[in-house]
């Protein structure tokens, strides 16, 4: 988890892999930062975190397969807001939260055992017990979007982990209105 560039307000800083591997487990919706080198491109997407790789899905064509087409180089946000801290002094009114981006290279899978057992993994993340049985290989091979567009699975192999915490300071958490 070596920095590149230096982390400002390391001590905020997490290092525990085991609560960055759970963060990112249980979280559904992360950013893909991308550039095309003309302008940065940023998309939310679900996503499945197997502890070393982060798998997501897109069609064969669109802006997001032509930048990765370009340059592979990508970054990867999650984020979770805990709670909006208060203060006397409306400049350190804050948020509490927990984020980790992935910096590292995209590829697309290519051995189908290897998509289909992704697409499985982000099938029971997102729709647990929805379907009676596993996924069929053929099933990624032969699928086409109503666009005409194939499914592609991606994984992203991080090269550096960073990760942050604001822990939540009871004393100062405004209450929600949940």
């Amino acid at each position: 988890m070596d920095q590149k560039v230096p982390m400002r307000k390391s001590n905020r800083r997490v290092t525990d892999r085991e609560r960055i591997d759970q963060f990112l487990k249980k979280q559904r919706i992360g950013y893909l930062g991308l550039s095309d080198q003309t302008s940065p491109y940023v998309v939310p997407l679900n996503f499945y975190w197997s502890g070393e790789k982060l798998y997501f899905h897109g069609a064969d064509s669109g802006r997001k397969a032509a930048i990765l087409e370009q340059s592979p180089l990508a970054c990867f946000t999650v984020a979770e807001e805990l709670a909006t801290l208060t203060s006397p002094i409306p400049a350190h009114t804050t948020t509490a939260y927990f984020s980790v981006m992935l910096f590292g290279r995209v590829r697309a899978v290519e051995p189908l055992d290897e998509q289909r057992e992704a697409m499985q993994q982000l099938l029971d993340k997102f729709v647990p017990g929805f379907f009676q049985k596993p996924l069929a290989a053929q099933h990624l091979a032969r699928y086409r979007s109503s666009l005409g567009s194939r499914t592609v699975i991606y994984c992203l192999e991080p090269e550096e982990i960073a990760a942050k915490e604001y822990p939540i300071d009871p004393a100062r958490a405004f209450p929600t209105a949940d």
